[in-house]
């Protein structure tokens, strides 16, 4: 059922409207204010994209050759459950006030100001670094069919053809996501398809089936420390899901579509990461060497290229070197957008210039969109330190950025329940409801504390002082945002009763689709 009886509307501290049409307010007949373009496809689409990445069609050979097959399922799975609660708790937040900024948002409505301010600039500079490091990650699978092409020069060619998609309008930018993402769905799909016919000795000759699971030892190789290990790498692998949040504020039905892209995205993920391991554990050895070799950025032993070429896919390295590379670039186009629009909500919500709240006439916030692509000119640190290097240094400066606004959507969820229902609504009332409330965002926060304290447990043990302080130097960064902007604005949590519940004046009413 609808929402707008119950949930008090008033304007305090209400977030910028995202309007199909409203008047023109600013220079050159802008209305500062975003558009709704996104449908339910590109919701979708953009979810599963910011998910699929080279934490699948690489880093997967990795994670088998250090847990084995069954570890590495199993951290991956432990993840997956972590990563529902948290979608769950980030599609009732969201359904309910569809706004682009989210994540700060709703820290700042539900915990405190200076938790959202820190929230905010926090998911900003993660997801504006990260472009800059999928940048240099182009240039360098770009040298596999132009070697003699400094990466510099990639790194330059896509931040503009990315820019200049993300300025066109959010329609354009969820079209582009829709179909870089397609891309990956289906190469995953024709893995999968690929690999069952295998296993079943249909394709590529004799098959292994199922006997690299039947010694326990190799199953679960290096036992709990190292499923732990790749629970690391598995949390960073499904970093993205959380996209779907942010674009809900220019999403056309939020309350019908966000549930939707919720609810079937987190299975298909599953499905894919689950039935890729699966596969690759049974057609290659965890101590295949190959596995051993997988790097970031390295194709010819990426577990995907390794099916595909023992399938008798005589052009795997070259499919999947255009695989990777639009996913690559799929994670710099989400990047952007995302973090452009946090710049934009932060103007609007005084915690950054108001220049970067400013939109043109297509309802895209250019401003925001310059200064974050000025980020993404760290790429050209290739050209002075070498490719590998900057994309380590990137890397390492986004550090664990994602895993802390996770445990901000955990703890802005569990306060944003108890204050829904404090000011005297119904859990009936909300568009989509959470499953396993309050079990579900305290388990998740439980979990990340596990993942942020590990992020790096072997630098610390072996005493490795710099890789220790590369691996969390975003935690004190957090911290301090946090407590510098406390103490000059004196700000308070957030008494459950005064949580401003308000959701965008533009919002349409759309009948509840529930929790099921």
């Amino acid at each position: 059922m609808g929402l707008s009886s119950p949930v008090h509307t008033d304007d305090r501290a209400t977030a910028p409207g995202t309007h199909e049409s409203s008047p023109a307010t600013g220079a050159g007949g802008a209305s500062n204010e975003l558009k709704r373009g996104l449908s339910s496809r590109h919701l979708q689409m953009i979810a599963i994209g910011g998910a699929i990445g080279t934490g699948l069609f690489v880093a997967s050979g990795g994670s088998i050759a250090q847990a084995g097959p069954g570890g590495a399922l199993v951290a991956y799975v432990l993840v997956g459950l972590m990563v529902f609660l948290l979608m769950q708790s980030l599609g009732e937040m969201s359904a309910t006030i569809p706004v682009a900024g989210s994540f700060q948002t709703f820290a700042t409505r539900f915990v405190s100001p200076s938790f959202g301010f820190a929230i905010g600039w926090n998911y900003w500079f993660n997801w504006a670094i990260t472009v800059a490091a999928e940048l240099v990650a182009a240039g360098i699978i770009m040298d596999f069919w132009f070697p003699g092409v400094p990466g510099w020069i990639w790194a330059g060619v896509f931040l503009l053809v990315l820019t200049g998609l993300n300025a066109l309008s959010a329609k354009s930018f969820g079209e582009s996501e829709f179909w870089l993402s397609l891309i990956k769905v289906a190469a995953v799909v024709l893995f999968l398809t690929a690999g069952v016919l295998m296993i079943f000795g249909i394709l590529g000759g004799n098959s292994p089936g199922l006997s690299n699971w039947e010694n326990r030892d190799e199953v679960f190789h290096g036992g709990w420390v190292s499923i732990i290990s790749v629970f690391m790498i598995a949390g960073f692998s499904f970093q993205g899901t959380e996209l779907v949040g942010v674009a809900a504020g220019e999403a056309k039905n939020p309350r019908r579509e966000v549930p939707k892209a919720i609810r079937t995205v987190f299975w298909r993920i599953m499905l894919f990461y689950v039935g890729a391991i699966f596969i690759i554990g049974c057609l290659v050895p965890f101590n295949d060497p190959s596995l051993l070799a997988s790097g970031e950025a390295d194709i010819a032993v990426s577990p995907f290229t390794l099916v595909f070429s023992r399938a008798g896919i005589a052009f795997a390295a070259a499919l999947m070197n255009a695989v990777i590379l639009t996913a690559i670039l799929s994670a710099g186009n989400s990047g952007l957008y995302a973090s452009t629009r946090m710049l934009y909500a932060m103007a609007h919500d005084g915690k950054a210039p108001k220049i970067f709240g400013r939109t043109n006439a297509r309802g895209v916030p250019i401003p925001a969109l310059l200064a974050t692509a000025a980020v993404g000119l760290f790429g050209f640190l290739s050209a002075i330190v070498g490719q590998g290097a900057a994309y380590s240094w990137l890397l390492n400066l986004s550090g664990l950025c994602g895993f802390i606004v996770w445990a901000g959507i955990a703890i802005s969820h569990y306060r944003f329940r108890r204050g829904f229902l404090a000011q005297g609504n119904k859990v009936s009332d909300l568009p989509y409801k959470a499953s396993w409330f309050p079990i579900g965002p305290l388990l998740a926060f439980a979990l990340l504390l596990l993942v942020i304290a590990g992020q790096n447990y072997e630098a610390v043990l072996a005493g490795r002082g710099m890789e220790v302080l590369s691996s969390y130097i975003g935690l004190p960064v957090f911290i301090a945002l946090w407590l510098v902007h406390r103490y000059v604005t004196k700000s308070k949590m957030v008494p459950l009763l005064e949580m401003d519940l308000a959701a965008p004046e533009d919002l349409k009413e759309e009948p509840a689709s529930g929790s099921r």
